[in-house]
C-alpha cells in the first residue's frame, strides 16, 4: 500500500481526533491518554501553531482522502539535546501492517535530516508487539526500560525507550 504522506493541516483536526479516539478506545490501551483525545478546536489550534515553527511537525498518511495515521515529531528544546527529536506514531487498526507506519518513519527521518537532527527517540509499551516489531525492523534500538514511566488513571505503565541514529541510518548509535 502506498499512502500520501504530508504535513497535517488544520482541516485535518476532526480526522486526527477521530483517529486518536478510535486507537485510544482499543482494548489493548495503546495510548498514554487512554482514549482521551483533544477537542477538535484544540487540535486545530495546535496544528495552526506549528505553521511557522521548524522544531515540530505532525505528518499524516492519507489513503484515498482519509487520514489513517499520524506521526508527531518534535525537536528537544534544551540546547544540549537539540540534536534529538521525539516522535509518536498511531495507525488506524485497519491500516496496520500495510506499510503506512514505515512510510511515516521514512518521512520523519527526512524531516530530521533536513533540520540537523541526529537521533530520533520514542517510547513504546512493552505489550505493543506490533509496534516493537515495526521499530526494530526500521532500525530503532532499545536504549532502556522505564518502569512505571507513565501514569494512566490509577495505573503506572512501563515503557521501552528506543532510538534511531539518523545520520548513519539503521544500526548502532555508538
Amino acid at each position: 500500500m502506498s499512502a500520501v504522506i504530508r504535513l497535517a493541516e488544520p482541516a485535518d483536526a476532526a480526522s486526527l481526533v477521530a483517529l486518536a479516539e478510535a486507537v485510544g478506545a482499543e482494548p489493548e490501551r495503546w495510548l498514554i491518554a487512554g482514549g482521551k483525545a483533544p477537542s477538535v478546536a484544540d487540535e486545530r489550534r495546535y496544528l495552526r501553531s506549528l505553521r511557522g515553527y521548524a522544531g515540530a511537525a505532525v505528518l499524516v498518511a492519507d489513503v484515498d482522502g482519509r487520514v489513517v495515521a499520524r506521526l508527531s515529531i518534535a525537536r528537544d528544546t534544551h540546547p544540549a539535546c537539540a540534536h534529538v527529536a521525539d516522535l509518536g506514531l498511531m495507525v488506524a487498526r485497519e491500516e496496520r501492517r500495510r506499510g503506512v507506519g514505515t512510510q511515516l518513519l521514512e518521512a520523519a527521518v527526512d524531516w530530521a535530516r533536513a533540520r540537523g537532527v541526529r537521533k530520533l527517540e520514542l517510547h513504546v509499551f512493552p505489550h505493543n508487539e506490533g509496534a516493537l516489531a515495526l521499530y526494530r525492523r526500521f532500525g530503532f534500538e532499545e536504549e532502556g526500560y522505564r518502569r512505571g514511566h507513565y501514569r494512566r488513571g490509577a495505573d503506572y505503565v512501563d515503557a521501552i525507550l528506543m532510538a534511531y541514529a539518523v545520520e548513519s541510518g539503521p544500526g548502532s548509535l555508538g
